[in-house]
């Protein structure tokens, strides 16, 4: 029920038929009594400046979700970033502050660790291997570094992405070991692909798993199937694993503290979400 009392969090993107957050967010909302809504709202690129700015005069926004194609578009808007934002050069949650300002954060690396972390991976001091730096790997790559990992390992194709972030990496946080230009897994405690690789049938695997040794935690961003072809591949060499759609669950709990909003588990979040409706 939205009443007159309802407090706003708009979800930004185009297009938005590929939105899932309303049917995982309100569902929560609506079961535990919080007076909030999550809005879908459709904005192409020339547009969306000046929606951001119009939808933060309005008395009631609590704050934004930024999906594609406005991430990077965001991080120019904000009053202030994040680490994790000024790393990846994107952003997918936006609040105001009391004075008016537009603060912003990232959380696609956020709900990353949070996952492994909760599976009992203890990440300070850890070493990883991030394969794919565009704004998922680089996403991970900084909340990574932010939970105190001791050596990142950065592959791309595209060279210049993973020599990029690896600078940005190393800007703020002096005291990381950072590498580019291999993706061998071997020696790695920590194995991530944030690539594409996965969402076709078909799809070449990410690396070479036969470098995988047991005991690597392996964990995946794509979401076609629970389990895809890379992780099925590291499970029978004795990995651990994590599936891609943990990440997404496990960043709403993130969201809900940074918008000042009563906070769930994961698994309620999963037990409530409506995603087939």
């Amino acid at each position: 029920m939205i009443r007159g009392t309802t407090s706003l969090i708009a979800h930004i993107g185009y297009p938005t038929f590929t939105f899932k957050s309303p049917m995982i967010y309100n569902p929560y909302f609506e079961h535990a009594g919080i007076d909030s809504v999550v809005v879908p709202m459709g904005c192409q690129a020339q547009d969306y400046p000046d929606l951001l700015r119009s939808v933060f005069r309005l008395a009631n926004i609590q704050g934004a979700l930024i999906t594609m194609p406005h991430k990077v578009t965001t991080v120019a808007l904000l009053d202030e970033a994040s680490p994790a934002v000024r790393i990846a050069g994107a952003c997918n949650a936006v609040r105001r502050d009391a004075q008016g300002r537009l603060q912003g954060d990232l959380f696609d690396g956020e709900g990353f660790v949070r996952g492994v972390g909760r599976k009992g991976l203890l990440l300070q001091g850890a070493s990883a291997l991030v394969v794919g730096t565009g704004g998922v790997g680089s996403a991970i790559a900084a909340s990574l570094a932010a939970a105190g990992v001791a050596r990142l390992q950065l592959f791309d194709v595209n060279s210049a992405s993973a020599d990029g972030l690896a600078q940005r990496l190393k800007a703020c946080y002096p005291g990381l070991a950072v590498a580019t230009g291999t993706r061998d897994p071997a020696g790695m405690e920590l194995v991530v692909n944030a690539t594409p690789l996965g969402m076709h049938e078909g799809d070449p695997l990410p690396l070479d798993v036969d470098r995988l040794q047991p005991g690597t935690f392996v964990g995946e961003v794509v979401m076609r199937a629970e389990m895809t072809a890379f992780l099925q591949a590291a499970q029978a060499r004795g990995c651990r694993v994590q599936v891609g759609s943990d990440m997404l669950f496990e960043q709403i709990p993130a969201y809900l503290e940074y918008f000042g909003l009563p906070v769930a588990t994961p698994e309620q979040l999963r037990a409530l979400a409506r995603l087939d409706a």
